[in-house]
Order: C-alpha cells, then structure tokens, then sequence
C-alpha cells in the first residue's frame, strides 16, 4: 500500500490529502519508509531529515483541520537539490570544502516551495558543484539509475531525478546550465523543464544578470512539473532578470489540439553533433506519433554555428566568478575539472567575452526566425544512452572522441544557448529496458506552450508510466 501511495502523481497525492482520505504524516511515513528500503542502492537523497520532514506534516495537518485554505502543494514531500540553499539543512554542493556547511536562509525556489505547503525532506545529490551531467562526489558517492543500478542517472540534477523515478518524492527541484533538467530526466523516464531565463527568478545570486543557468521543475508527469512550475514562477524584485507573468498561468488546462503544428525534427541538430544509434533507434518513430496527432513534420533545423563557443565562453567566466575565490583558498578540496574550469575562465579576455556575446546575439536572431517557420522543434535529450555509473564521463559517442566531460552534452547545451524553453519528457526505451527522453523546443518564452506539448505526447503514448522494477 505504501508504495502504491508513492507511486501516485503530485496531482493524485493532492487531491487525496485535501479530501482528507490521506494524512500528511500517512504520505510522509510512506516516502520516508520507500526511501530507507531503496535509496541506500539508488543513492539519491544525499542528506534526510526524517524528524523534521515528520513534524512538519503533522503541522500541515492540523492547519488543514483547523480550516485553513491548503496551499498548492500541501503535504507533498520534496527533497532539494544540493546545489540550492536550505535554512537549517547541511548544503555540501557535493564538495568537501562545504561538507559541513548549514545555511541560514533558502535560495528563492525552496522558499517558494515551502510557501506553498511542500514539505522539505533532505536534499538530492548532484556532482560537485554541479560541474557534470553525472552525479558523483567525493561527499555522498555516486546517484544509480533506478532502472538499472549500473548506470549513470545523469546531472547535475541526478539525485532529483532517481528520487522522482524511484518514488521518493513526487515533484523536485533542479537547475540547469547545460542540461542538467533535462539530461537526468531522459536518464530516469520523469519529466524536466528548463524554464526561459527569469520565469523562475534566482536569488541570492552573485550574478542575477546571467541567464545561461537557471532553475527548474521536475515530475512524473507533465502535469505535475507544470504544477510545481506555477509555484516557482512569477515575478520577484531580488530578480533583476524575473518575468513578470504570474505563476499561476501554469495551471491552466493543458489540453491542446495539435493539428496543424508545424514541427521540426533534427535527429543530430543539422549534423552539428553525433548521437547513438540506440537512442535514434528509439526517438525516430516518435515522429510518426506527431503526424498521426495531426502535425506538420518537416526535418530541418536552426543554425547552431558557434553555441559551442559560446557556451564554453560564458560558462568557463561563470565559473571563475562562482569558484575563483574557493579554488583559491582549498585548491585540494575541489575537483580537477572544477579547476581547469576556473583556469579557462581566468584565461579570457575581454574580446573573448565580447565574441561570445555577439555570436551569442546572432544565434538567437537565427533561432529566432526558424520560428517563424517552425511551432516546435524536437531534439534528442541525450547523444547518448545512460553510460556505466564508474564512467567519468563518455569518452567517444558513436565512435568519435570526446574531448572533456562537456563533449556529449551538446544536444541540450546548444539550446541554453538561446534560452528558448525546453522540456524532457519520456520517449520510450530500448530494448534493454534502458529509458530516452525526447526533447521539445519551444520559441522564446513560449514555456506553457511546451508543456502543451509535452502533455500531448505523453498522453498519447503513457512511458512515463513505466516504472522501475526495484525490488
């Protein structure tokens, strides 16, 4: 019974605890009793606070029979991911240098999660100081796939998705750089969004005019991760960059006839990257489901000449202005990578950083008028399919060399690039039970509008309903 209620969508858990035919506390007990039989193999919750997360749901509990209005998200259990700032909570960043660090406020997201009656449990883990799309640090050990416990879960949001996945919690909080929603969604079968920059504002942020990072929801479902996105949305002053749409245009119907769409489908982003024949095998027939649901599929794609500059630019100055000082002051508690990024960034040059921005500038006009021709365009999520978990990183993808630990990630990180929205959601899975995500790009700020989509697909072919077969 327990895990059935584990197994339940955010929307279901809800609508059970305001009918008041489920406790928080009987929610509660029953992720915190899934979490103590599984998450020692999984290794997603990096740190747990049982007798907190308790107390808190029998408050919930007591506000709602005292008669007071539940919020959004009353009772649902949320662990955060380790990158984001919990009052009271060990917040390590994956990195010995922190391993011991307890803030005393919440980064904006979690603040906005508890606000609406979400119930914080821990935090998930994530590589150390989010640098990777694999979930390893030196801290808390290595995040496993919950669909096999050999392979990566992806990041740097990879605790947050194996505890989705795995029915530890049924919404989570992420951030994402260069992938770091989407790339663990498509690992574990759940849904991830990279929002447009400022539709979830950031703070405390040092650099709050940047917009190649930002944060996110993840779910089961696309209802959900819209539902937790109505939550994290919305205008916020300590935002320089927030949008000033209201949160709660996210929870609108998401129902949407697609006859018509004008869809573009690029298998390796108009030959710019390479992709595993596995994961084609698995995202090409998921062409022919959009033609049938009534689109217009052409393959084509925008001209992503120069993302990689630009993005290993703005990302190599974000790096050096995040970690300078801390590589500075404990060069050996970090990892290598982290300091070969910080190098990079010390490296450039004002004309660097000038380039990047105006090659930047030039890319987007021309994502930008692809469309005008185009509603929505469809990636693969990930070049490759989930990899050994006691891999650094891919070292080739379809027999071609990578050069570092970013080199396989290029599928979602041309797409920070531009900022256009972009959502993750379950494509189906190989015939090893391995799952791919398919990833939807959407024109600028067109966030709701990609989750429409997304919805429409998931609708129409129900993986994400496929769980893992832990025992």
């Amino acid at each position: 019974m327990n895990d059935d209620l584990c197994r339940l969508s955010a929307v279901e858990q809800l609508s059970a605890l305001r009918r008041r035919e489920l406790s928080a506390v009987e929610l509660m007990r029953a992720h915190l009793d899934r979490i103590d039989r599984h998450n020692p193999r999984v290794n997603a919750i990096a740190t747990l606070v049982p007798e907190r997360a308790l107390a808190d749901a029998k408050a919930a509990d007591d506000r709602l029979a005292a008669g007071e209005e539940p919020g959004p998200l009353h009772g649902l259990p949320v662990a955060h991911k380790d990158l984001h700032l919990t009052k009271g909570i060990r917040t390590t960043f994956g990195s010995p240098a922190l391993a011991g660090f307890v803030p005393d406020e919440d980064d904006l997201v979690v603040e906005r999660l508890r606000a609406a009656g979400a119930i914080t449990i821990g935090k998930t883990n994530t590589p150390e100081f989010g640098a990777g799309s694999h979930t390893f640090n030196p801290v808390f050990g290595t995040t496993r796939n919950p669909y096999d416990l050999t392979r990566s879960a992806g990041g740097s949001s990879g605790g947050a998705a194996a505890a989705l996945a795995a029915g530890f919690q049924p919404i989570a909080d992420g951030s994402d750089m260069g992938g770091s929603l989407r790339n663990p969604a498509s690992f574990c079968n759940v849904v991830g969004l990279r929002p447009s920059p400022g539709r979830v504002p950031g703070y405390p942020s040092a650099l709050g005019f940047a917009r190649l990072g930002v944060q996110g929801p993840m779910a089961r479902t696309v209802a959900d991760t819209a539902l937790t996105l109505s939550v994290l949305a919305g205008p916020d002053d300590r935002s320089p960059i927030a949008l000033t749409d209201p949160g709660e245009t996210f929870r609108r119907p998401l129902e949407r006839d697609l006859t018509g769409l004008r869809v573009a489908w690029s298998p390796d982003l108009g030959g710019a990257v390479p992709v595993e024949r596995g994961v084609l095998e698995v995202l090409t027939p998921q062409v022919k489901l959009f033609e049938r649901l009534g689109c217009v599929v052409e393959r084509d794609c925008p001209d992503f000449t120069g993302a990689d500059e630009v993005f290993r630019t703005l990302r190599a100055w974000q790096f050096e202005q995040s970690f300078g000082e801390l590589v500075d002051r404990e060069p050996d508690s970090v990892k290598p990578a982290l300091r070969r990024n910080v190098e990079q960034g010390r490296a450039l040059t004002g004309p660097d950083l000038g380039r990047a921005e105006a090659l930047r500038t030039q890319l987007y006009h021309r994502v930008r008028e692809f469309f005008t021709r185009y509603d929505v365009l469809l990636l693969p999520v990930c070049q490759v399919l989930p990899f050994d978990a006691g891999q650094e990183y891919p070292a080739s993808v379809d027999g071609v060399p990578q050069e570092d630990y970013l080199g396989w990630m290029r599928s979602c990180y041309f797409v920070s690039t531009v900022g256009n929205p972009a959502l993750s959601v379950p494509g189906g899975f190989t015939d090893g039970g391995l799952p791919v995500g398919l990833q939807i790009v959407g024109p600028p700020r067109a966030d709701f509008f990609v989750l429409q989509v997304g919805y429409a697909f998931e609708q129409a072919t129900g993986y994400g309903r496929r769980a893992p077969a832990l025992s």
